[in-house]
């Protein structure tokens, strides 16, 4: 899987709404975070009336053979609660990335068997002592469990279905815990990496005609797999919490990760630069990545910032109609 091309995709995809404007953890907007791709505990998700997901699914189609390979990688943010008894570090909530990586198969060795893959995360607790005896910080995890259940079918010559069910088991004791008890043992910004050898995968958006039919009938539910890579590509699909189109790129102009959804890069550098001494101060010193946009907010050059004021893509040439 060429996965160099679409990291940056991906990667925005996986922490979206891990720090969110005004990037401070006394903000109560950022007491409700990680709105997308959250896969919950089952027993947690049916106490809530199944309103909160503990599995996802994605379909896609492949035109190969029964020799294409299909290679399929789950990511996902699994939560660190920080604690702290220095005024220095606030509580927090971390995080830490997790890949489950399922072994490459061919597409036809996947119709006759489909594959259940479990993968587990354990829980862990981590004690770092400040500089100069100033406190300590302990940084808890819990256990995370799961499974990804592959199956394949073939739909027509050189045509196969391809379905992804991505599923958190970790027990869980439900009807006490709340949100954030339930967050810290769930798979967070959940999305799906497929990349296929001596075939190609068909987008769902913009199907052929011949095809049309049969994209149409894929399910996919908290997903949505669009192709990515370079215009044209057909060999690496990304099957994500948050709604794309085919081929998305991040923009040229972009500084760096800014995290709050549906972000203008413009506007919210501007209002990171205007935080009071004090805003600044808790923003350093809540997150490391929190840490490093501020850092890189106060060094952008004017010339950058300009950048973003605006910036005019796809103008296409009208001509005049003939009357």
């Amino acid at each position: 899987m060429n996965t160099k091309s679409i990291d940056a995709i991906a990667n925005a995809v996986l922490y979206e709404g891990y720090m969110l404007y005004p990037y401070r953890p006394s903000s109560v907007k950022n007491r409700q975070r990680f709105n997308f791709g959250v896969l919950y505990p089952r027993a947690y998700s049916e106490a809530q009336a199944g309103s909160d997901a503990w599995s996802n699914q994605t379909e896609c189609l492949v035109e190969g053979s029964s020799l294409t390979a299909i290679e399929i990688k789950v990511r996902f943010l699994k939560l660190v609660a920080r604690a702290s008894d220095s005024q220095v570090s606030a509580a927090w909530q971390e995080a830490i990335e997790c890949d489950v990586e399922v072994p490459i198969s061919l597409l036809g060795t996947l119709v006759c068997e489909p594959i259940s893959w479990p993968f587990s995360f354990p829980a862990r607790r981590d004690v770092d002592v400040l500089p100069g005896a100033s406190g300590q910080v302990v940084r808890t995890q819990e256990l995370i469990q799961g499974m990804v259940r592959i199956s394949v079918e073939q739909v027509k010559n050189e045509l196969f279905r391809i379905t992804v069910l991505v599923e958190n088991l970790v027990g869980f004791e439900s009807g006490e815990e709340s949100r954030d008890q339930a967050l810290m043992r769930s798979l967070v910004s959940t999305h799906t990496l497929f990349g296929v050898t001596d075939g190609c995968f068909v987008s769902l958006l913009d199907p052929p005609q011949e095809l049309a039919e049969v994209a149409a009938t894929c399910r996919n539910i908290g997903t949505w797999p669009v192709l990515v890579g370079a215009e044209g590509d057909r060999d690496t699909m990304l099957s994500s919490p948050i709604i794309l189109y085919d081929y998305p790129q991040i923009a040229p102009e972009s500084p760096g990760d800014l995290f709050d959804g549906t972000e203008i890069d413009e506007i919210l550098a501007l209002r990171i630069m205007t935080m009071t001494d004090a805003e600044k101060h808790e923003m350093r010193h809540a997150d490391e990545r929190a840490r490093k946009m501020l850092e890189r907010t106060e060094t952008l050059p004017m010339e950058h910032l300009m950048q973003l004021h605006g910036t005019l893509r796809e103008l296409r040439s009208v001509e005049e109609e003939t009357p």
